[in-house]
């Protein structure tokens, strides 16, 4: 074989594991995602949630500064992109992430928040489909399998909803919750160019931190440093901010709207399971049934387009 033979077959090697390890971002992200509620059980009764927040942008931030210095990442060129990232950071790290820790400090249960944070997809759907127009429009198809997600959420959900846990204070917050993420997806696919997602993060995570310190210092909750605080605090910033923040960068730079938060109706019964091996918390079949009508609507949405 000649070099150049040999040159070639190396890069169709290097491309097709790079096709391979775009295919498996989806799957990653899910996996991860579904990790919030788990580490939220283990650091919300050691800290207060604002302050917890505060702690887990400060520290994500100076990973990614020292991860930016290796590789010599290119910041964002102009102030309107940075501007653009800022935005996103509010609404997707500081309202969406304080939303859901704050209502589930405030009583509400984890299925419950899922649940409504599980309307994403719907909203997005109807957004894209009434602003863009026939060229992007949400097909038949993809509605069915948005509905079917939404009622494979349901079931996975429903034996978690407990009466008297919901008040207006906590449901209010996991509606701020819902409209920040998704206006945070849809703010970003139309208006943040596509750059390095460490830099981007890293903007995004300023700005979150900008809104979280000061409601972290009027919280006034001290932080307990527990092992399960600790544990809680490096998997938020080395699993969750790090890698599932990235992940979605990415997927929202490649992929639609509606197909990105899709994946999202996967987190709660992803979650679920995971309760179960954890935690011991029971795995009916109610829940199965869930999985399985879930996973068929998330496929209708990918497969749709």
């Amino acid at each position: 074989m000649s070099s150049s033979d040999s040159g070639a077959a190396r890069q169709r090697t290097r491309a097709g594991s790079g096709e391979m390890l775009v295919a498996a971002m989806p799957a990653v992200f899910v996996l991860i995602w579904s990790t919030g509620f788990v580490v939220a059980r283990y650091g919300m009764p050691h800290a207060g949630p604002m302050l917890f927040l505060a702690c887990r942008y400060a520290l994500s931030i100076a990973a990614f500064l020292v991860w930016i210095r290796l590789v010599r990442a290119a910041w964002p060129r102009t102030r309107v992109q940075w501007a653009h990232l800022a935005v996103t950071g509010v609404l997707m790290h500081a309202l969406y992430l304080g939303g859901i820790w704050g209502a589930v400090k405030a009583g509400i249960g984890a299925g419950t928040s899922a649940l409504v944070i599980g309307l994403q997809p719907v909203l997005t759907a109807i957004w894209v489909s009434a602003a863009q127009g026939r060229e992007h429009r949400v097909l038949p198809r993809q509605w069915a399998g948005l509905a079917l997600g939404l009622a494979g959420l349901a079931l996975v959900v429903s034996r978690k909803l407990d009466h008297g846990e919901v008040t207006a204070f906590n449901f209010a917050l996991c509606l701020l919750a819902l409209v920040s993420i998704t206006t945070g997806t849809l703010y970003q696919k139309r208006f943040v160019q596509p750059c390095d997602v460490r830099t981007a993060n890293t903007v995004q995570l300023l700005a979150a931190l900008a809104v979280t310190a000061p409601l972290a210092w009027l919280e006034g909750a001290p932080l307990d440093w527990h092992p399960e605080l600790l544990g809680a605090m490096a998997w938020s910033v080395l699993g969750l901010t790090l890698g599932g923040s990235s992940l979605l960068f990415m997927l929202i730079q490649r992929g639609a709207a509606t197909r990105v938060t899709s994946l999202l109706y996967l987190v709660p019964p992803c979650t679920a399971v995971m309760a179960w091996v954890l935690f011991g918390e029971p795995l009916g079949a109610t829940v199965l049934a869930g999985l399985a009508i879930t996973a068929a609507g998330v496929w209708l949405v990918v497969r749709g387009s």
